[in-house]
């Protein structure tokens, strides 16, 4: 936490780099569900994820369509040159990562870089944990009715409310407490609110990704809390909402 405040307190390039590092450290973990990890088409998707975040951090958009599709097709080249080492889905998550994991993570650092970002990214973390927070001690403390998805059991619809009426309660207080404008309360908890739903899609989707690989954790870097994925897997959802509804609210 500590260092997490540190990096959005000075944003810059420091937050640019452990970004992309992140983005590194997410796709390993990804790439590790199908076995693909350490293989050359991985190495192809590790260099390409650098190259998208600073086309990216420059808004070099028409370029980084460009390189997506020389990726995509370096990596199809790669899989027709060493055919039938690998197969089409291990292909499709090489590929499918640079979208889910850098793409996505990269609003991180967009929202920080936005007018008054210093205050707005903290946002994206209020969606996210002080969601996940809400949520469970609601579940705990009232949970009664079980979510129809069998991803996870133990969740309640009471929880989930808990979660995004938590989210929009803390967006409120932090604009009151930041901003005199009253405009930005009621934006702040909308904000709050909408992050906190598309927040539990994102834990709900890592989930399903893992249950499909027959994996409990994506690794084991943070102690308690699995890996980069593990932990980053709601934020990977609300940072570019919260990107779009901070922009869309001006």
């Amino acid at each position: 936490m500590a260092v997490t405040i540190a990096l959005l307190v000075y944003g810059s390039y420091p937050l640019f780099w452990v970004i992309t590092v992140i983005s590194l450290i997410g796709l390993y973990e990804l790439y590790r569900a199908v076995k693909m990890e350490k293989s050359f088409p991985a190495v192809i998707g590790y260099i390409s994820s650098i190259v998208l975040d600073i086309l990216i951090l420059d808004n070099a958009y028409e370029y980084m369509v460009l390189w997506m599709i020389v990726t995509l097709m370096v990596m199809m080249a790669c899989y027709v040159i060493a055919y039938p080492a690998y197969n089409s889905e291990q292909m499709t998550m090489l590929f499918f990562g640079l979208f889910y994991v850098t793409l996505m993570l990269s609003f991180v650092f967009k929202v920080r870089f936005l007018e008054k970002g210093i205050l707005s990214v903290w946002l994206i973390f209020i969606g996210a944990w002080g969601s996940d927070t809400c949520a469970y001690c609601v579940g705990k403390l009232a949970g009664k009715h079980k979510l129809p998805s069998k991803l996870s059991p133990n969740k309640t619809i009471e929880g989930c409310l808990g979660g995004i009426f938590g989210a929009a309660l803390i967006g409120f207080l932090y604009a009151l407490a930041f901003y005199k404008d009253t405009n930005y309360w009621w934006q702040f908890a909308l904000i709050g609110g909408v992050s906190s739903i598309i927040s539990q899609i994102g834990d709900l989707t890592a989930s399903a990704i893992k249950r499909n690989h027959d994996i409990k954790d994506y690794g084991h870097l943070i102690p308690g809390h699995g890996g980069i994925l593990d932990r980053f897997d709601s934020i990977i959802f609300t940072a570019p909402i919260v990107y779009i509804l901070v922009v869309f609210l001006a």
